[in-house]
C-alpha cells in the first residue's frame, strides 16, 4: 500500500464551543475519536496533530501519535485548512519523509460519527480515481436547495422559479462536504486551491454526517453517535 499521512488539525481556540476540540463527547474527548479511526484504519505510515495548544499536543502524544506545534498565524479564525496542511507537508519534508509526492489525508478532530472502514474504502477510492485531485465525504441535502427562496421586505422570492411545478423526487440530487477527510497527494495540497471542483467522492449516509458548530449542533450528534451505537448492539 502506498504511503499515506493522516493530519489532524486541532487548535485550541473555538469561540462558540470552548476548548472544542477536547470537549467530552459521549464520554471521552472528541479528539479520540478521529485519533482511534485513523489508527485502526491501519492505511495511515504516520498519524500527526497539528495545533498550537500545549494541552492538546500533549493529549496527541499520550496516543502514541506524532505532534506538530503550528506557528500562532495558522491559529487564528481566518486561517485555512489547506495552510495548516501545507505546514504539515513542510514539517514533514523537514523530517525526510521517504515520498515525493506523499498521501496526505486532512482528518478533522470533530468527526465522531466517522468509522475506520470508510477512511480505509475512501483511501482506496482516491488511489483508484483522484492521483490528480482531492477525494471527500459527501452527503445528500436532506431538503432540496431548488427549493430555496429569500426573505426580502417580508416576501418570499424563489431562487430557481424554473422548478416550482417539478416534484421533488424529480429534482437533481445536491450534495455538499460532510466536513470530515480529504484525501489528496501532497502536490495536489500545494496545486489545487478549490478542494471540491473536478474532485472525488464517497457518499456518506446522513447518520454518519454532522456539522458541529454549536451547542446544539453537538447534542445532535451525541444523539446519533447513541443511535448508531445502539444499532450496532442489535
Amino acid at each position: 500500500m502506498e504511503s499515506c499521512v493522516c493530519v489532524i488539525p486541532a487548535r485550541g481556540g473555538s469561540k462558540r464551543i470552548k476548548r472544542k476540540n477536547l470537549k467530552n463527547f459521549c464520554g471521552k474527548p472528541i479528539l479520540s475519536y478521529s485519533l482511534q479511526n485513523a489508527q485502526k484504519s491501519g492505511i495511515f505510515d504516520k498519524i500527526l496533530v497539528s495545533s498550537d495548544d500545549e494541552e492538546i499536543l500533549e493529549f496527541a502524544k499520550s496516543f502514541g501519535v506524532s505532534a506538530l506545534r503550528r506557528p500562532e498565524n495558522l491559529s487564528t479564525d481566518y486561517s485555512s485548512t489547506r495552510e495548516v496542511i501545507l505546514h504539515a507537508i513542510e514539517s514533514l519534508e523537514m523530517q525526510e519523509v521517504e515520498s515525493q509526492d506523499l498521501w496526505i489525508c486532512c482528518l478533522y478532530a470533530t468527526a465522531p460519527l466517522l468509522d475506520s472502514k470508510t477512511l480505509t474504502e475512501s483511501f482506496l477510492q482516491a488511489k483508484t480515481y483522484a492521483s490528480s485531485c482531492y477525494c471527500f465525504g459527501a452527503v445528500e441535502y436532506d431538503y432540496s436547495p431548488y427549493r430555496a427562496f429569500n426573505i426580502i421586505e417580508n416576501h418570499n422570492k424563489m431562487l430557481f422559479k424554473e422548478h416550482f411545478s417539478k416534484r421533488s423526487q424529480d429534482l437533481e440530487k445536491i450534495y455538499h462536504d460532510a466536513g470530515q477527510f480529504y484525501f489528496a497527494r501532497s502536490s495536489v495540497w500545494r496545486n489545487r486551491e478549490n478542494i471540491f471542483e473536478d474532485s472525488v467522492s464517497i457518499v456518506l449516509p446522513p447518520m454518519r454526517v454532522q456539522d458541529i458548530d454549536t451547542l446544539e449542533d453537538w447534542e445532535l450528534a451525541e444523539l446519533k453517535f447513541k443511535l448508531l451505537a445502539n444499532s450496532c448492539r442489535k
